[in-house]
């Protein structure tokens, strides 16, 4: 006799019918009765033969009504699952089973972050897809651009949405094929720059040229990094007068970039000629804080040149690009920036000489320019004296001219005067105005009778439309309505809770009456292993036939949830005194 467990799934159950809660399957030709809990276990032994099947205390048996007791009581109805029960237990299950997973796929269907910044796609392979979803939180976190055809590999959980009974990926992180998610990001952030004109050939603003010398320079970087020491060295080595600001800030890791860009900014309106962005070696994810599009268009946008001067010469970086000019290391953006000061010194003085003898080189030949203009120029009293002549000769011309003229036009304004006042206009003006405010008057008389008689009309139109208004009617309709939705809902509620302790009592009676509640309280079901038929008496058996029992411990739920126990049948007895 070999006992096997029916929930570990080694060895198939007999046939059953597909509802749960079906206990015989779809050979049984009826369902047991109730029997109490005092009947004893089924049980076959190794070497002695199997008991006949436990009896109630009513004569019914445990498999069927025995010989000469009434007929058993109709199939209990099957239990059906409904479509919210049966999608919370897929929920469970998946959710459970699949709480981390990596899916490889190809991405569709993808249209961009939706109105509260999420992403919706799909990952698909040659045979089937699957939903996945990208909450904002991390999709403002991504390096880089997605987009359709992008092979990625995807790390996350599985979620059933219950109202639509459709499962989906929550993807928690994501990553490209075929190349690192910083090296694609470094690309395309590179491609959508040159594309506005920030950097490449084609940018909108060409490289600022550095100051010569700089007043004040402007410093971005960590305080406490070597990187500031070594430009702060070269310096003053070389100009120990140069004024430095700095603007601390960390250069590398989270939140590092949105400080660098405050810090240009806060430079880019302080005093200073110049702007050094600047941090040590490291690897590409310690210098990713350049890489950033936020420290970028902070660059773009400084009022001032900017010097980038990030890690070491073969280490390049998005800020390289947009900067105004690129150092390969901080000492060598300090050598570009600061001249020395002795070569500076001496410059100045040789050129101080060289000027001072020029400046009396120019004083002498222009000494000997003024007397050579001097000796050619003529005494200007002479002509000015010859155009005074000149100028009383035109002006006497023009008062002969001008004289008759007046004459003429003196004479006709005199006469148009006298015309004028033989006319006298003031007289038929006066008549004029006298007829203009007799109809004046006639008007506002005419509008004041008219808004008279219109505000009679008006009022007496308002009486008749109070008088018929529906207002009153209206307000008793409301009370009405008020009435039989009080009513309604107190229908509602104790219909309600009629349904719910009607469907509790047929609860308990159902769970009652279940096979399975009757076998955990001792019984068990003998069938046969060649057809899976029930045994229901001696005679459906034969010695040396397999039999199988199920037992219902540890609160089965279905049949096959049950254990399970094999045994040969050795000896078959007639009825006997239960």
């Amino acid at each position: 006799m070999t006992k096997r467990k029916g929930a570990g799934g080694e060895s198939p159950p007999p046939a059953t019918s597909g509802f749960q809660g079906d206990l015989f399957g779809a050979s049984s030709a009826s369902a047991s009765s109730a029997v109490p809990p005092s009947a004893p276990r089924v049980a076959a032994p190794r070497k002695a033969p199997p008991p006949p099947p436990p009896v109630g205390a009513d004569g019914t048996g445990l498999l069927g009504p025995l010989e000469g007791a009434p007929a058993a009581p109709p199939k209990p109805e099957r239990s059906v699952l409904s479509v919210a029960e049966l999608t919370r237990q897929l929920k469970q299950t998946l959710e459970s089973r699949f709480a981390r997973v990596m899916v490889r796929g190809e991405v569709t269907g993808f249209r961009g972050a939706n109105a509260r910044g999420h992403w919706y796609f799909a990952l698909k392979d040659s045979v089937a897809s699957i939903d996945a979803k990208v909450w904002a939180s991390l999709a403002g976190r991504m390096r880089f651009a997605l987009r359709d055809g992008m092979e990625v590999v995807a790390e996350g959980s599985v979620d059933l949405y219950e109202p639509q009974g459709r499962y989906s990926l929550i993807v928690t992180r994501l990553e490209p094929v075929g190349e690192g998610a910083l090296a694609l990001a470094f690309e395309q952030l590179k491609a959508r720059l040159a594309a506005e004109g920030l950097i490449g050939d084609r940018r909108v603003r060409p490289p600022r040229p550095l100051p010569f010398l700089p007043q004040r320079i402007g410093v971005v970087t960590s305080r406490t990094g070597a990187a500031l020491q070594d430009f702060l060295r070269v310096l003053h080595s070389r100009n120990p007068r140069l004024s430095v600001l700095l603007a601390d800030a960390r250069v590398q890791g989270e939140g590092s970039a949105p400080e660098v860009a405050r810090a240009i900014a806060r430079l880019g309106r302080a005093d200073v000629d110049v702007i050094v962005v600047t941090r040590g070696g490291g690897s590409v994810e310690d210098l990713w804080t350049f890489n950033e599009e936020e420290v970028a268009r902070a660059i773009f946008a400084s009022p001032v040149p900017v010097v980038s001067a990030i890690g070491h010469e073969i280490d390049f970086t998005i800020s390289d690009f947009v900067a105004d000019w690129r150092a390969a290391t901080p000492s060598a953006a300090a050598e570009r920036l600061a001249p020395v000061l002795a070569d500076l010194e001496l410059s100045l003085a040789t050129q101080a000489g060289r000027l001072r003898r020029a400046m009396e080189r120019r004083v002498l030949e222009l000494r000997e320019r003024q007397g050579q203009l001097a000796s050619r120029l003529d005494d200007p009293r002479r002509a000015l004296n010859h155009q005074r002549l000149h100028l009383s000769e035109q002006v006497e011309a023009m008062m002969r001219v001008l004289r008759p003229a007046v004459r003429e036009q003196r004479e006709s304004l005199r006469a148009l005067t006298e015309r004028l006042q033989r006319a006298r206009p003031q007289a038929r003006l006066g008549e004029q105005r006298a007829h203009l405010l007799k109809l004046a008057r006639r008007l506002s008389e005419a509008a004041r009778a008219g808004v008279a008689t219109r505000q009679a009309t008006l009022a007496t139109a308002r009486l008749g439309l109070e008088r018929a208004s529906p207002t009153a009617l209206v307000s008793r309709e409301h009370a009405r309505l008020a009435a039989h939705q009080a009513r309604l809902r107190s229908l509602q509620q104790g219909t309600l809770a009629d349904a719910q302790r009607r469907f509790q009592t047929l609860e308990g009676r159902l769970d009652a009456m279940s096979p399975l509640k009757v076998m955990s309280r001792g019984y068990s079901v003998v069938f046969r292993q060649r057809d899976g038929g029930v045994v229901r008496s001696a005679a459906d058996v034969e010695v040396g036939e397999r039999l199988g029992i199920k037992l219902a411990a540890n609160g089965a739920k279905t049949l096959g949830g049950c254990e399970e126990v094999e045994a040969t049948v050795t000896l078959v007895k007639g009825p006997v005194d239960c």
